[in-house]
């Protein structure tokens, strides 16, 4: 089958990879000129490695805990899987190459804001849309748009390889300081008005001095198309997480399920409303939870406990 998918980021580049794999025929279109996610945090799971093992090569420090400061006590949280921490530009080529290798034709500089989701059709038998937040696939499609977030990153040059990451949770969101090995990140998610002076203030009453500061938008939601021909993944579909807002595994997760029911697109949605819609309502209800309790009744909060990283619930 011919294959057009929108986007080589993580999610495009996997689904060509292993596409191209089964013998067909895929063309990826990226409006950029070149491969790479650069403002991204690449703290993933080590559920990474089941679904590409070659990244194994990229880790530059693992992660076993989280300690989240709130106002009057501080939680620590350990993680029943590691997470390791990655260069998601370094990633993003590593998979590129092998969906070349794999025979699967990627196009840099190509917008395909022009033509209309008939046009595409008329050339192609499946249309996977993994172009991004901003999804201009989602929109040709006039589907709901995700709730977003701001991600502001940037580092420091200060080695440091401990083994858990450091929050501190804001009303809308939480600031993390992770330890890359050979330096040190710092960043902040929450609403896109309020994101950056509240991270300057941070930075202010710590002293640090931050270098190659860098944004992205974070979706939040879950928008998979009912239509057979075309369909969404990973962040073009709002999949992150609502505690977080990573989404590599669980694009990685979804790109997985429609690749079992290829190419039936409809049983595909069916399938991701089966596995995601339940675990993002309760995770939402249980990060509301700790959050209220954190700010305001923190002596009801365990100060220490585990959990699945990936899926809370």
């Amino acid at each position: 089958m011919k294959i057009a998918i929108i986007g080589a980021g993580i999610n495009g580049l996997y689904l060509a990879w292993k596409l191209a794999e089964k013998g067909e025929k895929v063309t990826v279109f990226e409006k950029k000129e070149k491969i790479g996610k650069e403002a991204c945090s690449g703290l993933f799971s080590e559920r990474i490695l089941e679904f590409i093992p070659e990244s194994q090569i990229l880790i530059q420090n693992q992660i076993t805990s989280v300690l989240i400061y709130f106002p009057k006590c501080t939680l620590r949280i350990n993680f029943s899987k590691r997470f390791l921490v990655m260069n998601h530009f370094e990633l993003d080529n590593l998979v590129f190459h092998l969906a070349e290798k794999s025979g699967a034709k990627i196009l840099l500089k190509h917008d395909i804001t022009k033509p209309d989701i008939i046009t595409l059709k008329k050339e192609f038998d499946r249309i996977v849309g993994c172009d991004g937040p901003n999804s201009t696939i989602r929109k040709k499609l006039s589907l709901k748009e995700p709730s977003f977030r701001l991600a502001i990153q940037g580092f420091t040059p200060k080695k440091n390889y401990t083994d858990f990451v450091e929050t501190w949770p804001s009303k809308e969101g939480f600031i993390w300081k992770i330890p890359r090995g050979e330096k040190t990140e710092y960043g902040i998610i929450g609403k896109p008005k309020e994101a950056r002076e509240v991270f300057d203030d941070f930075l202010k009453k710590n002293n640090l001095k931050i270098d190659k500061l860098e944004s992205g938008i974070v979706p939040q939601g879950f928008i998979i198309p009912k239509n057979s021909s075309v369909t969404l993944c990973g962040d073009a579909a709002g999949l992150t997480k609502p505690w977080s807002g990573g989404g590599v595994v669980w694009g990685l997760t979804a790109a997985e399920i429609l690749l079992k029911n290829f190419p039936d697109f409809l049983k595909y949605q069916k399938e991701m409303n089966k596995f995601f819609l339940l675990k993002i309502i309760l995770s939402k209800i249980a990060i509301k939870m700790v959050y209220f309790l954190g700010f305001n009744a923190s002596w009801l909060l365990p100060r220490k406990f585990k959990i699945e990283g990936d899926f809370l619930l």
